[in-house]
């Protein structure tokens, strides 16, 4: 067996007492992670700042600034003052326009519906308003109620907030495109597409990012704004995440090429399934409008 050099410290063997000492410590670091991905992030808002730049933008809305919600789901699982101090930051912000593309609420009770209207009559709109979609948890448990989304869409609207279903609005020399959510049995872009001038200013709001893969939206041209995946929810450092609710699995945060003169953008949305996240905090996105 060969001797250490002389001087040459031996190496310290692995006793019962190192050994607890490093699991307590892998213990402890697991315990303060889980809560910071329960406690912490969960409610930690991040704004993204970015441009938009769109085509023939009109000289009225350069520098315009657009703001975007998504994925409240108020209601039971998110706690309300979160969600108040949420659109509390949003205003502050002073957009002159505001998006928000769905899941107002996490709908299983009569309350979950009233939660997500007093959020958003908290909402102070700019001069050019504040325009939706519907998303998936909109039309309740199987995404199939479509009384309790008429009856959010009138609650919503009745706050002066105008919710787009498979419609357009000209805001500005603007078009604002709203497609009802893919999931939903009100899906149906070709009732408005067709209808869109595409060589014109346009922007179109849609939760679920899947959509942007259909037929039936193929001839979308510019920006798309989405949300539904809250970016995941859980992201390592350099990894995808494990889970995402969508089919493309591009499609998951942040800016997406989609080409021939398409691109989206997927915010990761404010509110939670689960109250967990983990390298993915809630986000308000506000984009300042220029001309491609």
């Amino acid at each position: 067996m060969q001797k250490l050099a002389q001087g040459q410290p031996s190496p310290k063997k692995m006793t019962r007492r190192r050994a607890l000492r490093l699991f307590g410590g892998l213990a402890l670091g697991a315990a303060g992670l889980g809560v910071y991905a329960w406690r912490i992030e969960p409610a930690w808002i991040e704004v993204v700042e970015r441009p938009l730049a769109i085509t023939n933008l009109p000289e009225s809305l350069q520098s315009a600034r657009l703001l975007q919600l998504s994925d409240l789901h108020a209601g039971s699982r998110v706690p309300q003052a979160y969600l108040e101090r949420a659109v509390e930051l949003a205003n502050s912000l002073a957009p002159d326009l505001t998006v928000i593309t769905g899941d107002f609420m996490h709908y299983q009770a009569e309350q979950d519906l009233a939660a997500a209207l007093a959020v958003v009559r908290l909402l102070r709109p700019g001069r050019l308003g504040i325009w939706a979609v519907l998303g998936n948890h909109d039309y309740g448990p199987g995404w199939s109620n479509t009384l309790l989304a008429d009856t959010l869409t009138a609650g919503i609207e009745s706050q002066d907030i105008r919710v787009l279903r498979n419609d357009m609005a000209l805001v500005s020399g603007l078009q604002i495109v709203g497609i009802d959510d893919y999931w939903s049995p009100r899906f149906a872009p070709e009732r408005i597409v067709p209808r869109v001038a595409w060589d014109a200013p346009a922007l179109t709001l849609c939760h679920n990012p899947d959509a942007a893969d259909t037929e039936r939206m193929a001839a979308c041209r510019g920006w798309i704004l989405a949300g539904h995946t809250h970016g995941g929810q859980v992201r390592l450092p350099g990894m995808q995440p494990p889970i995402i609710p969508t089919q493309n699995p591009r499609y998951t945060m942040g800016e997406v090429a989609l080409g021939n003169g398409r691109w989206m953008y997927i915010n990761r949305g404010l509110g939670y399934g689960v109250r967990l996240r983990l390298g993915v905090r809630p986000e308000l996105t506000l984009f300042h409008l220029q001309r491609a």
